[in-house]
């Protein structure tokens, strides 16, 4: 058996991107839980693997050549596994064209909007002193659902976002698209979206790979530590 890959991590929809893709391709890792609420991600040691102090990384001691190598960037390190195991990135020239246009959607797209707009909506207001914006509050919150729109109509007449094959497209945008009542999402005007999520999240390595770690997951509202770690906000 190959010698597992190490997986730098917090249960958070980008790190759920990685622990997801871990689990459907049957790879083996080892879990080191980088605690974002604490500081963990600027720990020199950890600066290292990952210089934009960002989890996910991970470390695969059977890299190129069978040389260890480090990755950061949730989006290259999803491509990176899926060109290692031949898995979940299509079989045809077109279909890997289409799954990197989906997958480039959510990382320039979809993650960057949806986390604005959980940071307006559900945080800033709960800062101290509160940060209660209605013009970013309505800006993201209308940015994301536009995207949802895109992402509905896509889903119209396929299974999966790039064609009727499960893919790392579908493993980069379905952890942020399951929290789409944190973003104050209606998905009612999203049926496609709305299947497809059901459909996405009752795959057994989904299911594991969201499951990994979820005790720590926490309120930050409520964690002035925590914001201050994570926003650069002085704790009070």
């Amino acid at each position: 058996m190959a010698d597992p890959i190490d997986l730098f991590y917090w249960p958070t929809p980008n790190g759920w991107k990685i622990s997801i893709a871990l689990e459907e391709m049957g790879l083996p890792y080892t879990l080191h839980l980088i605690d974002i609420g604490k500081g963990d991600q600027f720990a020199p040691s950890f600066l290292k693997i990952a210089p934009n102090n960002r989890m996910p990384a991970i470390i695969d001691p059977d890299g190129p050549d069978g040389a260890p190598i480090s990755i950061f960037e949730s989006g290259a390190i999803l491509q990176y596994l899926a060109r290692k195991t031949g898995k979940f990135c299509g079989s045809t020239e077109r279909e890997r064209i289409e799954v990197d246009q989906w997958l480039m959607w959510q990382m320039g797209g979809l993650g960057p909007m949806a986390g604005q707009a959980h940071h307006f909506l559900k945080y800033a207001p709960a800062m101290d002193p509160p940060n209660d914006l209605p013009y970013a509050k309505d800006r993201y919150r209308n940015e994301t659902g536009r995207l949802y729109g895109v992402l509905n109509k896509r889903l119209a007449d396929r299974k999966y976002v790039a064609g009727d094959f499960f893919s790392i497209a579908d493993m980069a945008i379905w952890p942020w698209a399951s929290l789409w009542e944190g973003q104050q999402q209606d998905l009612a005007q999203f049926p496609n979206m709305a299947a497809w999520l059901d459909r996405v999240g009752s795959r057994d390595g989904v299911v594991k790979g969201r499951a990994v770690a979820a005790e720590k997951r926490s309120n930050i509202q409520d964690d002035k530590e925590a914001q201050a770690k994570l926003f650069g906000q002085k704790a009070r």
